[in-house]
């Protein structure tokens, strides 16, 4: 039995290397992106560049977006003009299309709403493990959709991520993505502050990592960004300006459902801060440089 054809939107920083291990797990793929040269090594090892999302989505058994905002994805999805329509209007029923973007819960189920009213699956399937994880094909996905939508897509999941959650109807794999995206925003600007303290009273930030990483104040994600902060090396693997997107879509959620984020809202007033002194697209964990000015 043939390979489903895999189409994928979005070669970002993430895009481009979940689509190398795509092929390298011997699915027949079709890409698209809005910068065409970024396609260039993919198109290298065997896949075919769509003219546009239209023609992208129209191949595919299986379609996966991963853009930058909400505003990106539906433009991908629907078009400037509503008649010529975007991606959406070329997939055929009986397909099944996941979204690897961050967006808010509510986008994820007016998307579901329009699949269902075609015929086609729709999984909510945000990702975390960094750009490192992306290349090793051992990125997590949450998951928000049908089981059966699911097991459809998941010999293509598992060609680039390690661990599959299934978390609920569509909008669970959202939410928990904004859930774990406002923890890591946290623990980042946390440790920053912490950062700025030590250095500031005349002692290297290496004795606080030092104990910190042999303590019960541990993290998995400071393992790998302490190190960048430490030696101010901010080239991006989660931009910061996706994190500040990121944590105004969990400030609004939290406002449309009444659960209050103060330290959410206290962080992104920092991350506000360095993103509008920034000239280049740097990592999330330059939320240092607000204490470094």
């Amino acid at each position: 039995m043939p390979q489903p054809t895999v189409s994928f939107i979005g070669l970002g920083l993430m895009g481009r290397p979940m689509c190398h291990n795509v092929l390298k797990a011997g699915f027949p793929l079709v890409v698209w992106n809005r910068t065409a040269s970024r396609a260039d090594s993919l198109v290298a090892a065997g896949a075919r560049l769509a003219a546009s999302p239209k023609e992208a989505a129209a191949a595919a058994d299986i379609l996966i977006t991963i853009v930058s905002d909400p505003p990106a994805l539906e433009e991908v999805l629907w078009g400037s003009d509503p008649k010529s329509g975007g991606a959406f209007a070329s997939l055929k029923k009986g397909a099944t299309y996941m979204d690897s973007s961050s967006v808010s819960p509510a986008l994820a189920r007016k998307i579901a709403q329009a699949s269902a009213a075609r015929g086609i699956g729709f999984l909510d399937a945000p990702v975390t493990g960094g750009t490192w994880g992306a290349e090793k094909g051992e990125l997590l996905f949450m998951i928000g959709g049908e089981a059966a939508d699911l097991e459809a897509a998941r010999p293509v999941l598992s060609a680039m991520g390690k661990k599959i959650f299934h978390l609920g109807p569509n909008g669970a794999g959202q939410t928990i993505k904004l859930a774990m995206n406002l923890l890591l925003a946290l623990e980042v600007d946390a440790f920053a502050e912490a950062l700025a303290l030590v250095t500031g009273a005349g002692f290297a930030g290496e004795k606080l990592t030092e104990v910190m990483q042999a303590s019960m104040a541990r993290s998995g994600v400071l393992d790998v960004k302490a190190p960048v902060m430490l030696k101010g090396d901010y080239t991006p693997s989660f931009p910061l300006r996706l994190m500040h997107k990121d944590l105004s879509l969990a400030l609004d959620l939290g406002n449309q459902i009444g659960v209050p984020l103060p330290a959410t809202a206290a962080a992104r007033e920092t991350y506000s801060s360095v993103k509008g002194s920034s000239k280049e697209d740097l990592d999330y964990a330059a939320v240092f440089k607000f204490w470094k000015k």
